[in-house]
């Protein structure tokens, strides 16, 4: 398979991948949007038109996104609570355009479990957003052209999903490996809503924004931030080159959720604003390519097959 590939480069903007498109009339959702990548995701959309729901645990702290563009609103959602998902849901009228799956949690210190149970950074990454998206199925189905995206992590190389002690009941609880296997879970959402919603006309595809300076990496020790060059030895932030600002960060997000570029395309791994090369993942750290346990397509059935009593039985 060809890999799809846009005009745009490794240092795009948000702003720039909308340039010249009009989505007025059109009502996307961003999860944790009033942060991070995903302000600057709202910004771009809802610059080219959109009617942006920024979906977050506080939105009290969407107030300054609010002000500069009035047409957006803040809505309560807790993704580590399936009823606060459902609530959302429930509330929820009329169709939705796109869904960007953007909100996370990284490396949380302590093994924490959300009420079902499930290690806390699994729940929130994954299995809130999975739960959001079935919620609105139909919301998605009523749309022209809708779509889903899910932002994952270049961390997914990494590791795959433990499909036999994935909430640490057994195995020592780490917090780089529940986050990886959160971010490996968030590709096969993605593969597993494109295999079964592409026939209602829902694209679904995931991405990876690179490494940006923002609060997610608030757990982050400095032994970690220095391997990665981005904290000098006084504990000072540093800006290595391959970094991005988070106006780039968000660019692939926003590509995906609103760029008539994507019009049909599903299914696929996108970084940098291009389609990505699978790789063969393992326990050193690469900079590019999706791994291929990541896009199985036999493990994201299984997880969603996994998820999917939980889920119902929460909502």
């Amino acid at each position: 398979m060809t890999l799809f590939t846009t005009p745009f480069g490794i240092r795009a903007t948000a702003a720039d991948v909308l340039a010249g498109v009009d989505l007025s009339g059109q009502r996307i959702i961003v999860t944790g949007g009033a942060s991070g990548l995903g302000t600057e995701t709202v910004r771009a959309l809802a610059g080219a038109g959109a009617h942006v729901t920024i979906a977050t645990r506080n939105p009290a702290i969407a107030k300054t996104i609010l002000e500069e563009f009035p047409d957006t609103e803040a809505v309560a959602l807790d993704l580590a609570d399936l009823r606060s998902v459902r609530a959302f849901c429930d509330n929820w009228d009329g169709p939705v355009n796109a869904i960007v799956a953007n909100a996370g949690v990284m490396m949380l210190p302590t093994h924490q479990v959300n009420a079902q149970g499930w290690e806390m950074q699994l729940a929130i990454n994954y299995l809130g957003h999975f739960a959001l998206a079935l919620g609105l199925h139909t919301a998605l189905k009523a749309a022209e052209k809708p779509r889903v995206v899910v932002v994952s992590s270049g961390a997914q190389r990494l590791g795959g999903f433990d499909f036999d002690d994935p909430q640490f009941e057994r195995r020592p609880y780490d917090p780089l490996t529940a986050y990886v296997q959160s971010k490996t879970a968030d590709v096969l959402l993605a593969v597993g809503l494109s295999r079964r919603w592409a026939e209602d006309g829902i694209s679904a595809n995931s991405c990876e924004p690179g490494w940006i300076h923002t609060n997610l990496s608030r757990h982050m020790d400095k032994a970690t931030m220095q391997a990665l060059g981005s904290m000098d030895d006084e504990g000072n932030l540093i800006t290595p080159d391959y970094f991005k600002n988070p106006e780039q960060g968000a660019a692939t997000s926003t590509l995906l959720a609103a760029s008539p570029l994507l019009d049909g395309v599903t299914g696929r791994y996108f970084e940098d604003n291009h389609e990505a090369e699978v790789v063969e993942g393992g326990p050193e750290l690469t900079m590019a390519g999706v791994a291929t346990w990541s896009i199985d397509p036999a493990a994201a059935d299984r997880l969603w097959e996994y998820a999917l009593p939980v889920v119902r039985d929460a909502v």
